[in-house]
């Protein structure tokens, strides 16, 4: 394969948990892009997010994703990467997208409290809103989308194995 494998979707949808077992099953590196940004601005996202705002922590997460220069890697990417058009044009350049597609039903019974889950929404934004806002970016982005609904990680592995393999 070579390229690497950039996990996309909604926060809560398994992206890094099913990324590290992935990256296992197809003898690749993990990395979550989340943690990248944490360390290279010693400040965790929510610290950002309070410092800079919302377009000022997607500004940071552009800027540090678009550099990311790895091979043979599974990332899992935060939800909010697609507004970055530079780290998504790398990441297609140097990776095969793959779109973790989850229902609004399930993500809302996973996800419980948006502040508490540390997603980043604008302030009187439901999840309805950001789910409705991202799904057409997501898609729009996706190599591959993998469907979660009725599938545990061990399922959701599979599928994304499956389809990279047809690829």
């Amino acid at each position: 394969m070579g390229k690497n494998i950039v996990l996309i979707g909604m926060p809560g949808v398994g992206k890094s948990t099913s990324g590290v077992i992935l990256a296992k099953v197809l003898n690749y590196d993990f990395l979550d892009s989340d943690l990248v940004i944490q360390h290279q601005t010693g400040k965790l996202l929510k610290e950002i997010i309070a410092e800079k705002g919302i377009d000022g922590f997607n500004a940071v997460e552009n800027e540090i994703n678009s550099q990311i220069d790895v091979e043979n890697t599974v990332i899992a990417t935060g939800g909010s990467v697609i507004f970055g058009a530079d780290a998504m044009a790398h990441f297609k350049e140097s990776g095969i997208v793959v779109y973790l597609r989850i229902s609004y039903d399930l993500l809302d019974e996973r996800l419980g409290d948006l502040d508490e889950r540390g997603v980043v929404h604008k302030e009187g934004q439901t999840l309805r809103d950001i789910y409705n806002e991202r799904t057409a970016l997501y898609e729009k982005y996706a190599d591959i989308t993998v469907d979660l609904d009725g599938k545990d990680v061990a399922g959701t592995v599979d599928a994304v194995v499956a389809q990279l393999e047809g690829k």
